[in-house]
């Protein structure tokens, strides 16, 4: 037993020197301080990247903006005192007393004082500037500076906004340069958020303090310890969370800001992001839009009780939103005046002069991308050739746009109104017509006003880019076109209206009839036209052949192959409303044709073009033979199936047009132009019922509704080159003399006139003397 104890306590003492000898170590704090150094070090360089490739990169995706085009002023102008008020109002001014900033109108009845804005066109600047303008009756009659009284020969109006193509965060801004921004609003900036802004470097323990002084002192939140670098930092490179990682972070990258840039960097920076607001699904970002969204005006043009109260929002723009709660608004507005004030900015009784004034907040406008959703349908479609989405989203263009506001808001106006006539009027059910509208300037193809939809604000299906209907009686002056191109055919040609019947390859034979299911024998050329007679018609198609028809519809713009059927001649073609109006611009604009287009200029950010549109003029068909068709379509509107035209504007006006019904009265149009303005109108139904309305009692009904609100610009015949006025018996197509009491004068192409005198020149053209009368006439 002895000598096993001996032996246990022997293991015993060898395990204990055996613990004395090894080491006993430290903790390795070195270590953990170097690694932490280490990851600190990466980390700051990881935030100093982040913060230099944002900050001086593209700082922000701006919304492409759109424009409408501008209203020109000069003496002589066609406007109402009324209409301009309103077309002001839109842009944005503000009708007041006495002029005191840009932006700004009075009005004496039919005198105007304006102080326009400044605004930057694609190829100019447009300055401020203190007018008078008056008015005689309708009509501008004078345009004079207010100051010396110079006669001003005419001014550019900044366009009105009608779209922006936002980013998908729907942040929107107007971007604004320290140098552009007031003084005033910056002290105030600065005094109310950060008033040791230019001496910190980023943090301010000092600025913390003094506003956890002021705050007790106030018994409430009345500044922040934050600095406008640290507030930079959380809205450009950090969320809204509130954890202590976060807070460090705003510090360090504050910090790292104040390190690379300098003050007034930063500063401008803070005042095209802070957050100001909220429209709807857009974000209100920066002075600059804040400027324009809660007083309707530029920055510059602010008085500093506005100033004041856009720096009041900052500490929270929901809270102190002046048309929600305007209380809490002038309150918080009064407080950064009178901190103002406590420095010296201004008296205390300028102070308390400015307190008193109202808010001056505008009523909200919203600047929806639905204003006009047809046109700019037709705007994406021409961008998206050029462009891609994301530079529409991100990169700040502004794309001016060749839009007519006054006139696109008296088509939408008289759209719903006249449909609703002709429901009721025919007892249709309410609700169930619809239309397409538009207008353009047929000379260089720009696209004035456009309707998709009797509604103007639906989003949904665009009939005047989308659907495809079957044009009837429009087809017929390109068949009429082709004839008289050949030479083989004049106005006086005869015609033969009898029963027609053409046996078909495939299904039953082919038998056109006209309107009134009549035949008239022997018509004229210019007389089947004009009263679009079917029969007469078709014979002479199939007479010409149906290829050069074809031909002629493809150089004047037809988009698409067309089945060589004779149906083609009395309009069994489908077309949209934009494609119809295409044919009829280059038979409008004297047999040239100009690509439809919504867009005049696109500018970047800075103002630079970007791409322009220039007039593309390409010569469709022959001027002398287009020019007796459009003496023709004004005989339409004189005394054909448009005659209501004539009568409601006056025989000498000079409207052209044609109606167009299609089987089963489905389709309802009607094309026509005066001497500035081609506008196309489609009338039907969605389900393609019959309505029982022609082209003359729907589509022109409302044709005529806009161009009496919009004005017609009347327009004299004159002949083209190589054709002659010929004085002609109506009632034979013959040539007259001083015999004829009814002799008109037709256009012929040099060659084509009748030679032989109609029977009322002397009685009788038979006998041997009248070879004699002939020669000598």
């Amino acid at each position: 037993m002895a000598s096993r104890r001996k032996k246990t306590s022997s293991r015993k003492g060898s395990a204990s020197r055996s613990r004395k000898k090894r080491p006993q170590r430290s903790f390795p704090w070195f270590r953990l301080l170097l690694a932490v150094l280490v990851v600190a070090a990466g980390y700051g360089v990881y935030l100093d990247a982040t913060i230099r490739a944002k900050f001086e990169g593209q700082r922000w995706a701006l919304p492409a903006r759109v424009y409408a085009q501008p209203l020109e002023l000069y003496a002589g102008l066609e406007l109402s005192p009324a209409r301009f008020a309103a077309a002001l109002e839109r842009v944005g001014y503000q009708q007041v007393p006495a002029l005191r900033h840009p932006g700004e109108f009075s009005r004496d009845r039919s005198r105007f004082h304006l102080h326009t804005q400044r605004f930057r066109f694609w190829d100019a600047e447009e300055p401020a500037r203190r007018l008078r303008i008056d008015f005689a009756g309708d009509r501008i009659s004078g345009i004079n500076e207010l100051a010396g009284g110079r006669a001003v020969p005419i001014v550019r109006l900044e366009p009105e906004q009608i779209a922006s193509i936002y980013p998908t965060h729907g942040e929107d801004r107007i971007l604004v340069s320290l140098d552009a921004v007031p003084e005033f609003l910056t002290a105030a900036l600065i005094v109310t958020e950060d008033r040791g802004f230019y001496e910190h470097s980023g943090i301010s323990l000092r600025g913390i303090a003094r506003a956890l002084f002021a705050n007790i002192r106030a018994g409430g939140v009345v500044q922040g310890g934050s600095t406008l670098t640290q507030q930079l930092v959380k809205n450009f490179f950090l969320t809204r969370e509130r954890t202590l990682v976060r807070k460090g972070n705003e510090a360090l990258m504050a910090l790292l800001l104040e390190l690379h840039y300098d003050k007034n960097e930063i500063l401008e920076a803070y005042l095209n992001e802070v957050y100001l607001g909220q429209d709807g699904a857009r974000s209100i970002h920066g002075f600059g839009l804040a400027s324009r969204f809660y007083f309707g005006r530029a920055l510059e043009a602010l008085a500093p009780e506005q100033m004041a109260l856009l720096v009041g929002m900052v500490k929270g723009p929901s809270y102190y939103d002046p048309r929600r709660h305007p209380q809490r608004a002038r309150e918080r507005r009064n407080l950064v005046l009178d901190l103002l004030a406590e420095q010296g900015r201004f008296e205390p009784a300028e102070a308390a002069r400015l307190k008193a004034r109202p808010l001056g907040v505008v009523e909200k406008r919203r600047l929806a991308s639905n204003a006009h959703p047809a046109f700019l349908e037709l705007v994406r479609h021409q961008l998206q050739r050029d462009y891609r989405e994301e530079d529409l989203r991100s990169e700040g263009l502004r794309i001016f746009t060749t839009l007519d506001p006054l006139l696109q808001r008296t088509v939408e106006t008289q759209a719903e109104a006249r449909l609703g006539q002709l429901e009721r009027g025919y007892r249709i059910e309410a609700g169930a017509l619809q239309t397409a509208v538009i207008v353009t300037r047929y000379q260089n193809g720009e696209v004035l006003a456009l309707l998709g939809d009797r509604d103007p604000h639906a989003a949904g299906f665009n009939r005047a880019l989308e659907a495809r209907r079957q044009v009837g009686s429009l087809i017929k002056p390109f068949v009429y076109l082709t004839a008289l191109d050949s030479r083989a055919y004049s106005l006086a040609s005869r015609l033969q209206d009898a029963p027609l019947t053409l046996d078909m390859p495939v299904g039953d034979a082919w038998q056109p009839r006209n309107y009134d299911k009549q035949f008239r024998g022997e018509v004229l050329l210019i007389d089947a036209l004009v009263e679009s007679l079917n029969v007469p018609t078709a014979r002479m198609g199939l007479d010409i052949g149906l290829e050069p028809i074809i031909q002629t519809l493809r150089r004047m713009g037809y988009p698409d192959d067309i089945r060589p059927l004779p149906s083609l001649l009395l309009g069994a073609l489908e077309l949209t409303p934009l494609e119809v109006t295409q044919l009829y611009q280059g038979l409008a604009a004297n047999g040239f044709r100009s690509p439809l287009q919504a867009i005049r200029e696109v500018v970047d950010a800075e103002g630079l073009p970007l791409q322009r549109y220039p007039l593309e003029v390409q010569r469709v068909a022959d001027p002398a033979a287009v020019s007796l068709v459009q003496y023709a379509l004004r005989e339409v509107a004189r005394r054909g199936t448009a005659k209501a035209l004539g009568a409601r504007f006056g025989a000498d006006t000079g409207l052209a047009g044609k109606t167009g019904t299609t089987d089963d009265l489905r389709d309802s149009w009607f094309a026509g132009y005066d001497d500035d303005r081609l506008m196309v109108v489609w009338v039907g139904r969605d389900d393609n019922r019959s309505m029982g309305l022609t082209g003359s009692q729907g589509a022109l009904q409302l044709w005529s509704e806009i161009m009496a609100r919009s004005g017609v610009l009347p327009s004299i015949y004159t002949p083209a080159a190589g054709v002659s006025l010929v004085e002609i018996d109506p009632a034979s197509g013959l040539r007259a003399d001083r015999g004829c009491e009814d002799r008109v004068q037709w256009p012929f192409i040099e060659g084509t006139a009748p030679e032989t005198l109609a029977p009322c020149a002397h009685g009788d053209n038979s006998g041997p003397g009248n070879w004699f009368r002939q020669w000598f006439d």
